[in-house]
């Protein structure tokens, strides 16, 4: 490729700018038909994702002015959106958190955002789709190298093959980890393709997290009652963790579970895998049942934890 001009290349990058934020509808700040700015939109996903955030640490997050953010948070806790309790270490910040109506606001955004993507991913040709994330990764890999940071991951729903890549990554890893024999394996095959056979749109979801088109880390959430839904097969990979890939991964699970109207979700891990423990207990899980057990070569504490939603 013939050496770019530097003027041609920043208007290139310039014009490309403009193009995508005309393509995704937020050029008069307008989040995608919502009610909301894009950078309420971020503020709300923020909330959503995390827990016991402050307005200071989401402006710095986010790179918000503090005058700004101050305006979104009253406007939220005007709309009743938020609740707003002062942090015991610092009478004038607050800790910030979605109310029942912030859930719900969430997660009709985050619908409208999913509907509206796939019907712009759908007009694209046959190859058009995996072209586009194939060049949105790129683009995303060259600018962290630029600024130093490692790659990000990106979230997607499974595609063929991912299925064998969760039980032989789940057999592989928890083998290397904490002894577990093959009888596990066995057992994520069972819960891999109970799904694939009876998988329901409507109220089940899996994602795979990529990173430079390499799977690192997967979870399911899955219709155990009408009411309550079962987070099962979370599993990061060495090669993706540090980016914080669990609490995503959790979060999406909580997210989609409250959309589609579930009243709790409940999980069953072991005591031994205290990474994974503090992530539902950042996510809000509470442990409600212990039981010794012999399972997958080893005397195990088996825990069951629910979240109510």
């Amino acid at each position: 490729m013939p050496e770019l001009d530097p003027e041609q290349a920043v208007a290139a990058v310039r014009a490309f700018n403009r193009f995508y934020t005309r393509k995704l509808g937020v050029l008069d700040q307008q989040l995608l038909k919502s009610p909301f700015s894009l950078s309420e939109a971020r503020v709300l996903y923020e909330l959503a994702h995390r827990q016991d955030l402050s307005a200071k640490e989401i402006g710095a997050e986010l790179g918000l002015d503090a005058g700004y953010l101050s305006r979104i948070v009253q406007n939220f806790d005007e709309a009743g959106l938020i609740s707003r309790d002062p942090l015991p270490s610092d009478r004038r910040q607050y800790r910030l958190a979605l109310t029942a109506k912030g859930r719900q606001a969430f997660a009709k955004l985050e619908r409208t955002t999913q509907d509206d993507i796939a019907a712009m991913l759908s007009g694209l040709p046959a190859d058009g789709a995996g072209r586009l994330i194939g060049a949105m990764a790129e683009i995303e890999r060259l600018l962290g190298e630029s600024g130093g940071a490692s790659a990000a991951a990106i979230l997607r729903e499974p595609r063929p093959g991912d299925m064998g890549w969760v039980v032989q990554s789940h057999g592989a890893l928890y083998a290397r980890e904490y002894g577990f024999d093959s009888s596990f394996e066995g057992l994520v095959a069972e819960i891999a393709a109970k799904f694939l056979a009876s998988f329901d749109a409507s109220r089940e979801r899996c994602w795979i997290a990529d990173i430079d088109g390499a799977q690192v880390a997967s979870v399911f959430l899955v219709r155990h009652t009408d009411d309550i839904a079962k987070l099962r097969l979370l599993l990061v990979d060495p090669a993706g963790r540090g980016q914080g890939l669990g609490h995503r991964l959790v979060g999406e699970c909580v997210t989609f579970a409250r959309a589609c109207g579930y009243r709790r979700i409940t999980l069953w891990t072991q005591s031994i895998l205290m990474a994974a423990r503090k992530i539902y207990q950042d996510a809000g899980f509470k442990l409600v049942a212990t039981e010794p057990h012999r399972s997958f070569g080893q005397d195990l504490i088996g825990e069951t934890w629910e979240l109510e939603l």
